[in-house]
């Protein structure tokens, strides 16, 4: 049997298992209300369910209640974990791991206990600061760092001296880094000072230390980096150090951003007839 990567944290059994609180998926799908254990089979045959990202079509496979995400046409089912989504404006010295054995501060010791385990959603190195979202949404930010969903991400940044056009343009269309090409990005000239300029970048990937590989590339080196949007996201007035929860709008933003549809609540008239 084949699986995805995103898939293959699935439990894979054929039998039931009481040491466990796995359930079959079609099984899931009935209790949940969706529709009969005969017709959520072929929901699966069809290919229109969804276990953590990746469509299913097996009938073998058995799914948790409140750990996996299971959808079915883009629609999440009720009973699976509440998602949490939270903004941090991250500060400088901080970093984005969950954990660092040298005791240094992490974006997880900024936001404390939220009763669930939260991952960032890419990374700010530890001397840049700005923007980052936190959450346990796998779906959704696995699609928001793929560079096939073009989101955008906006970054202030300050460089020593100042960059021509000729540079700036060449940097928009595109560098080798390591023996990779950067995608086409947006680079504009923001504020000068004496002895440096202001940059706002848009980038729609996100390669390690992208920006300050880049700018060092044309003799102009970074000495601060701030990102300030991410897809429909902005930063605002939001304090360093501080963060929030991501109201409704926002995450429905950042699903159309990704490419992806949410449904909470339950199961709708709607959806039970497209089903039956």
């Amino acid at each position: 049997m084949s699986m995805n990567k995103s898939s293959a944290r699935l439990s894979i059994r054929t039998g039931s298992d009481p040491q466990n609180n796995t359930m079959r998926l079609q099984k899931f799908l009935a209790h949940a209300g969706v529709c009969s254990r005969r017709a959520a089979e072929e929901l699966i045959r069809q290919g229109r369910v969804r276990v953590d990202g990746a469509t299913v079509r097996e009938m073998g496979i058995r799914v948790e209640p409140g750990k996996h995400l299971v959808e079915v046409d883009g629609r999440l089912i009720a009973g699976c974990e509440k998602h949490i989504y939270l903004v941090l404006n991250k500060p400088r010295g901080v970093l984005c791991t969950l954990k660092d054995t040298h005791g240094r501060k992490t974006v997880i010791d900024l936001v404390g206990d939220t009763g669930a385990r939260i991952y960032p959603v890419g990374r700010l190195d530890m001397d840049s600061e700005g923007l980052l979202l936190l959450t346990n949404d796998g779906a959704l930010a696995q699609r928001l760092l793929h560079p096939s969903h073009h989101v955008s991400k906006k970054y202030l940044v300050t460089v020593k001296g100042r960059p021509s056009k000729k540079d700036l343009a060449l940097l928009e269309n595109g560098i080798e880094i390591n023996g990779r090409l950067t995608q086409p990005c947006s680079m504009k000239l923001a504020g000068t000072r004496k002895h440096s300029s202001i940059i706002e970048v848009t980038l729609y990937q996100g390669m390690k230390r992208q920006i300050r590989l880049m700018m060092e590339s044309i003799s102009h080196p970074v000495t601060r980096l701030k990102r300030i949007e991410m897809g429909p996201i902005k930063l605002g007035g939001l304090a360093p150090g501080s963060f929030r929860e991501l109201d409704s709008e926002e995450v429905s933003a950042l699903r159309r951003a990704a490419g992806m549809t949410r449904f909470q609540g339950g199961t709708s008239e709607k959806m039970l007839g497209e089903i039956e």
